[in-house]
């Protein structure tokens, strides 16, 4: 594993560009994990899921609530799991401190908005599916994302029995209507100009590595994931001064054959795994 390790930190200070793509298991290591059933669910979400019958935070994210203010309360309690009042965790910071120095953009499917807590500027970030701190307009009249922290933070104070005050339910300020937090969670998600915009900077700095040298590091993205695998798969195998380098554990560390010569798979924990990379640096 060492010597793995040794390879890693050569080809990114050899590295013109660093891609960066991270899924569910990167923030499975920080311990946050919206699929699971576990003690964490139940401890911030148990009266949710007794209430409404959901196991998970992905499932409160998709469940159809019966009305607004609940609705709300589901979304600002998430926020707080998430965010509030917390500092980066030791895996964020790590991985910043490994790139902080090199030419990197970071495209996650991740919603918890970990990357800009930990101090990855909003420029180098794409967040695909949004994160769970912005908020826009359900039927989506108009392109602004609005920043949530206050009122999801009041929300969070204020709710009683599952609900919040009805005053705190927010309204759209240019038709009146109904507001959601910037998830891609229904067919209302908002890709206008802020989203475009992250995509289009996210596509010119992949344009502007061609034919450079470039390292693609990839933090738990699964085996089967189309949004952000398969893509940084197909660039491995067009670009040929590629490396792939990928983290996840067991069955879903996957490198199919096309690339086998470009690629680095590290299967373990990726918080011990990037302590470790750090201190190497």
């Amino acid at each position: 594993m060492e010597d793995k390790f040794r390879k890693i930190i050569a080809k990114m200070q050899e590295a013109d560009s660093i891609v960066i793509g991270a899924s569910n298991g990167l923030s499975i290591s920080e311990g946050i994990h919206i699929f699971a059933d576990n003690a964490a669910f139940l401890e911030n979400f148990g009266d949710f899921r007794e209430k409404y019958g959901f196991r998970s935070i992905i499932q409160g994210c998709f469940y159809p609530f019966p009305s607004e203010a609940e609705k709300w309360a589901f979304f600002s309690r998430m926020y707080n799991y998430f965010l509030y009042k917390q500092e980066a965790s030791s895996v964020m910071k790590n991985l910043y401190e490994l790139v902080k120095d090199k030419n990197f953009f970071v495209v996650t499917s991740n919603i918890d908005d970990h990357f800009r807590q930990a101090g990855f500027p909003s420029d180098r970030l794409f967040e695909i599916e949004g994160n769970g701190r912005n908020l826009q307009c359900t039927i989506g009249c108009h392109d602004q994302i609005y920043p949530g922290d206050e009122i999801l933070s009041e929300m969070v104070t204020k709710q009683v029995d599952g609900k919040i005050p009805a005053d705190l339910i927010p309204t759209c300020p240019e038709c009146g209507g109904p507001m959601q937090v910037h998830l891609e969670v229904d067919r209302n998600f908002l890709k206008g100009e802020a989203w475009q915009n992250s995509f289009q900077a996210y596509q010119d700095f992949i344009d502007n590595a061609h034919r450079k040298k470039i390292v693609i590091l990839e933090f738990g993205v699964g085996a089967r994931n189309q949004l952000i695998k398969a893509p940084l798969m197909n660039l491995t195998n067009q670009e040929e001064y590629a490396t792939y380098i990928t983290f996840n554990r067991g069955n879903e560390l996957y490198i199919p054959d096309a690339i086998t010569a470009k690629s680095i798979g590290i299967d373990g924990n990726i918080a011990e795994i990037l302590e470790r990379l750090v201190q190497m640096k």
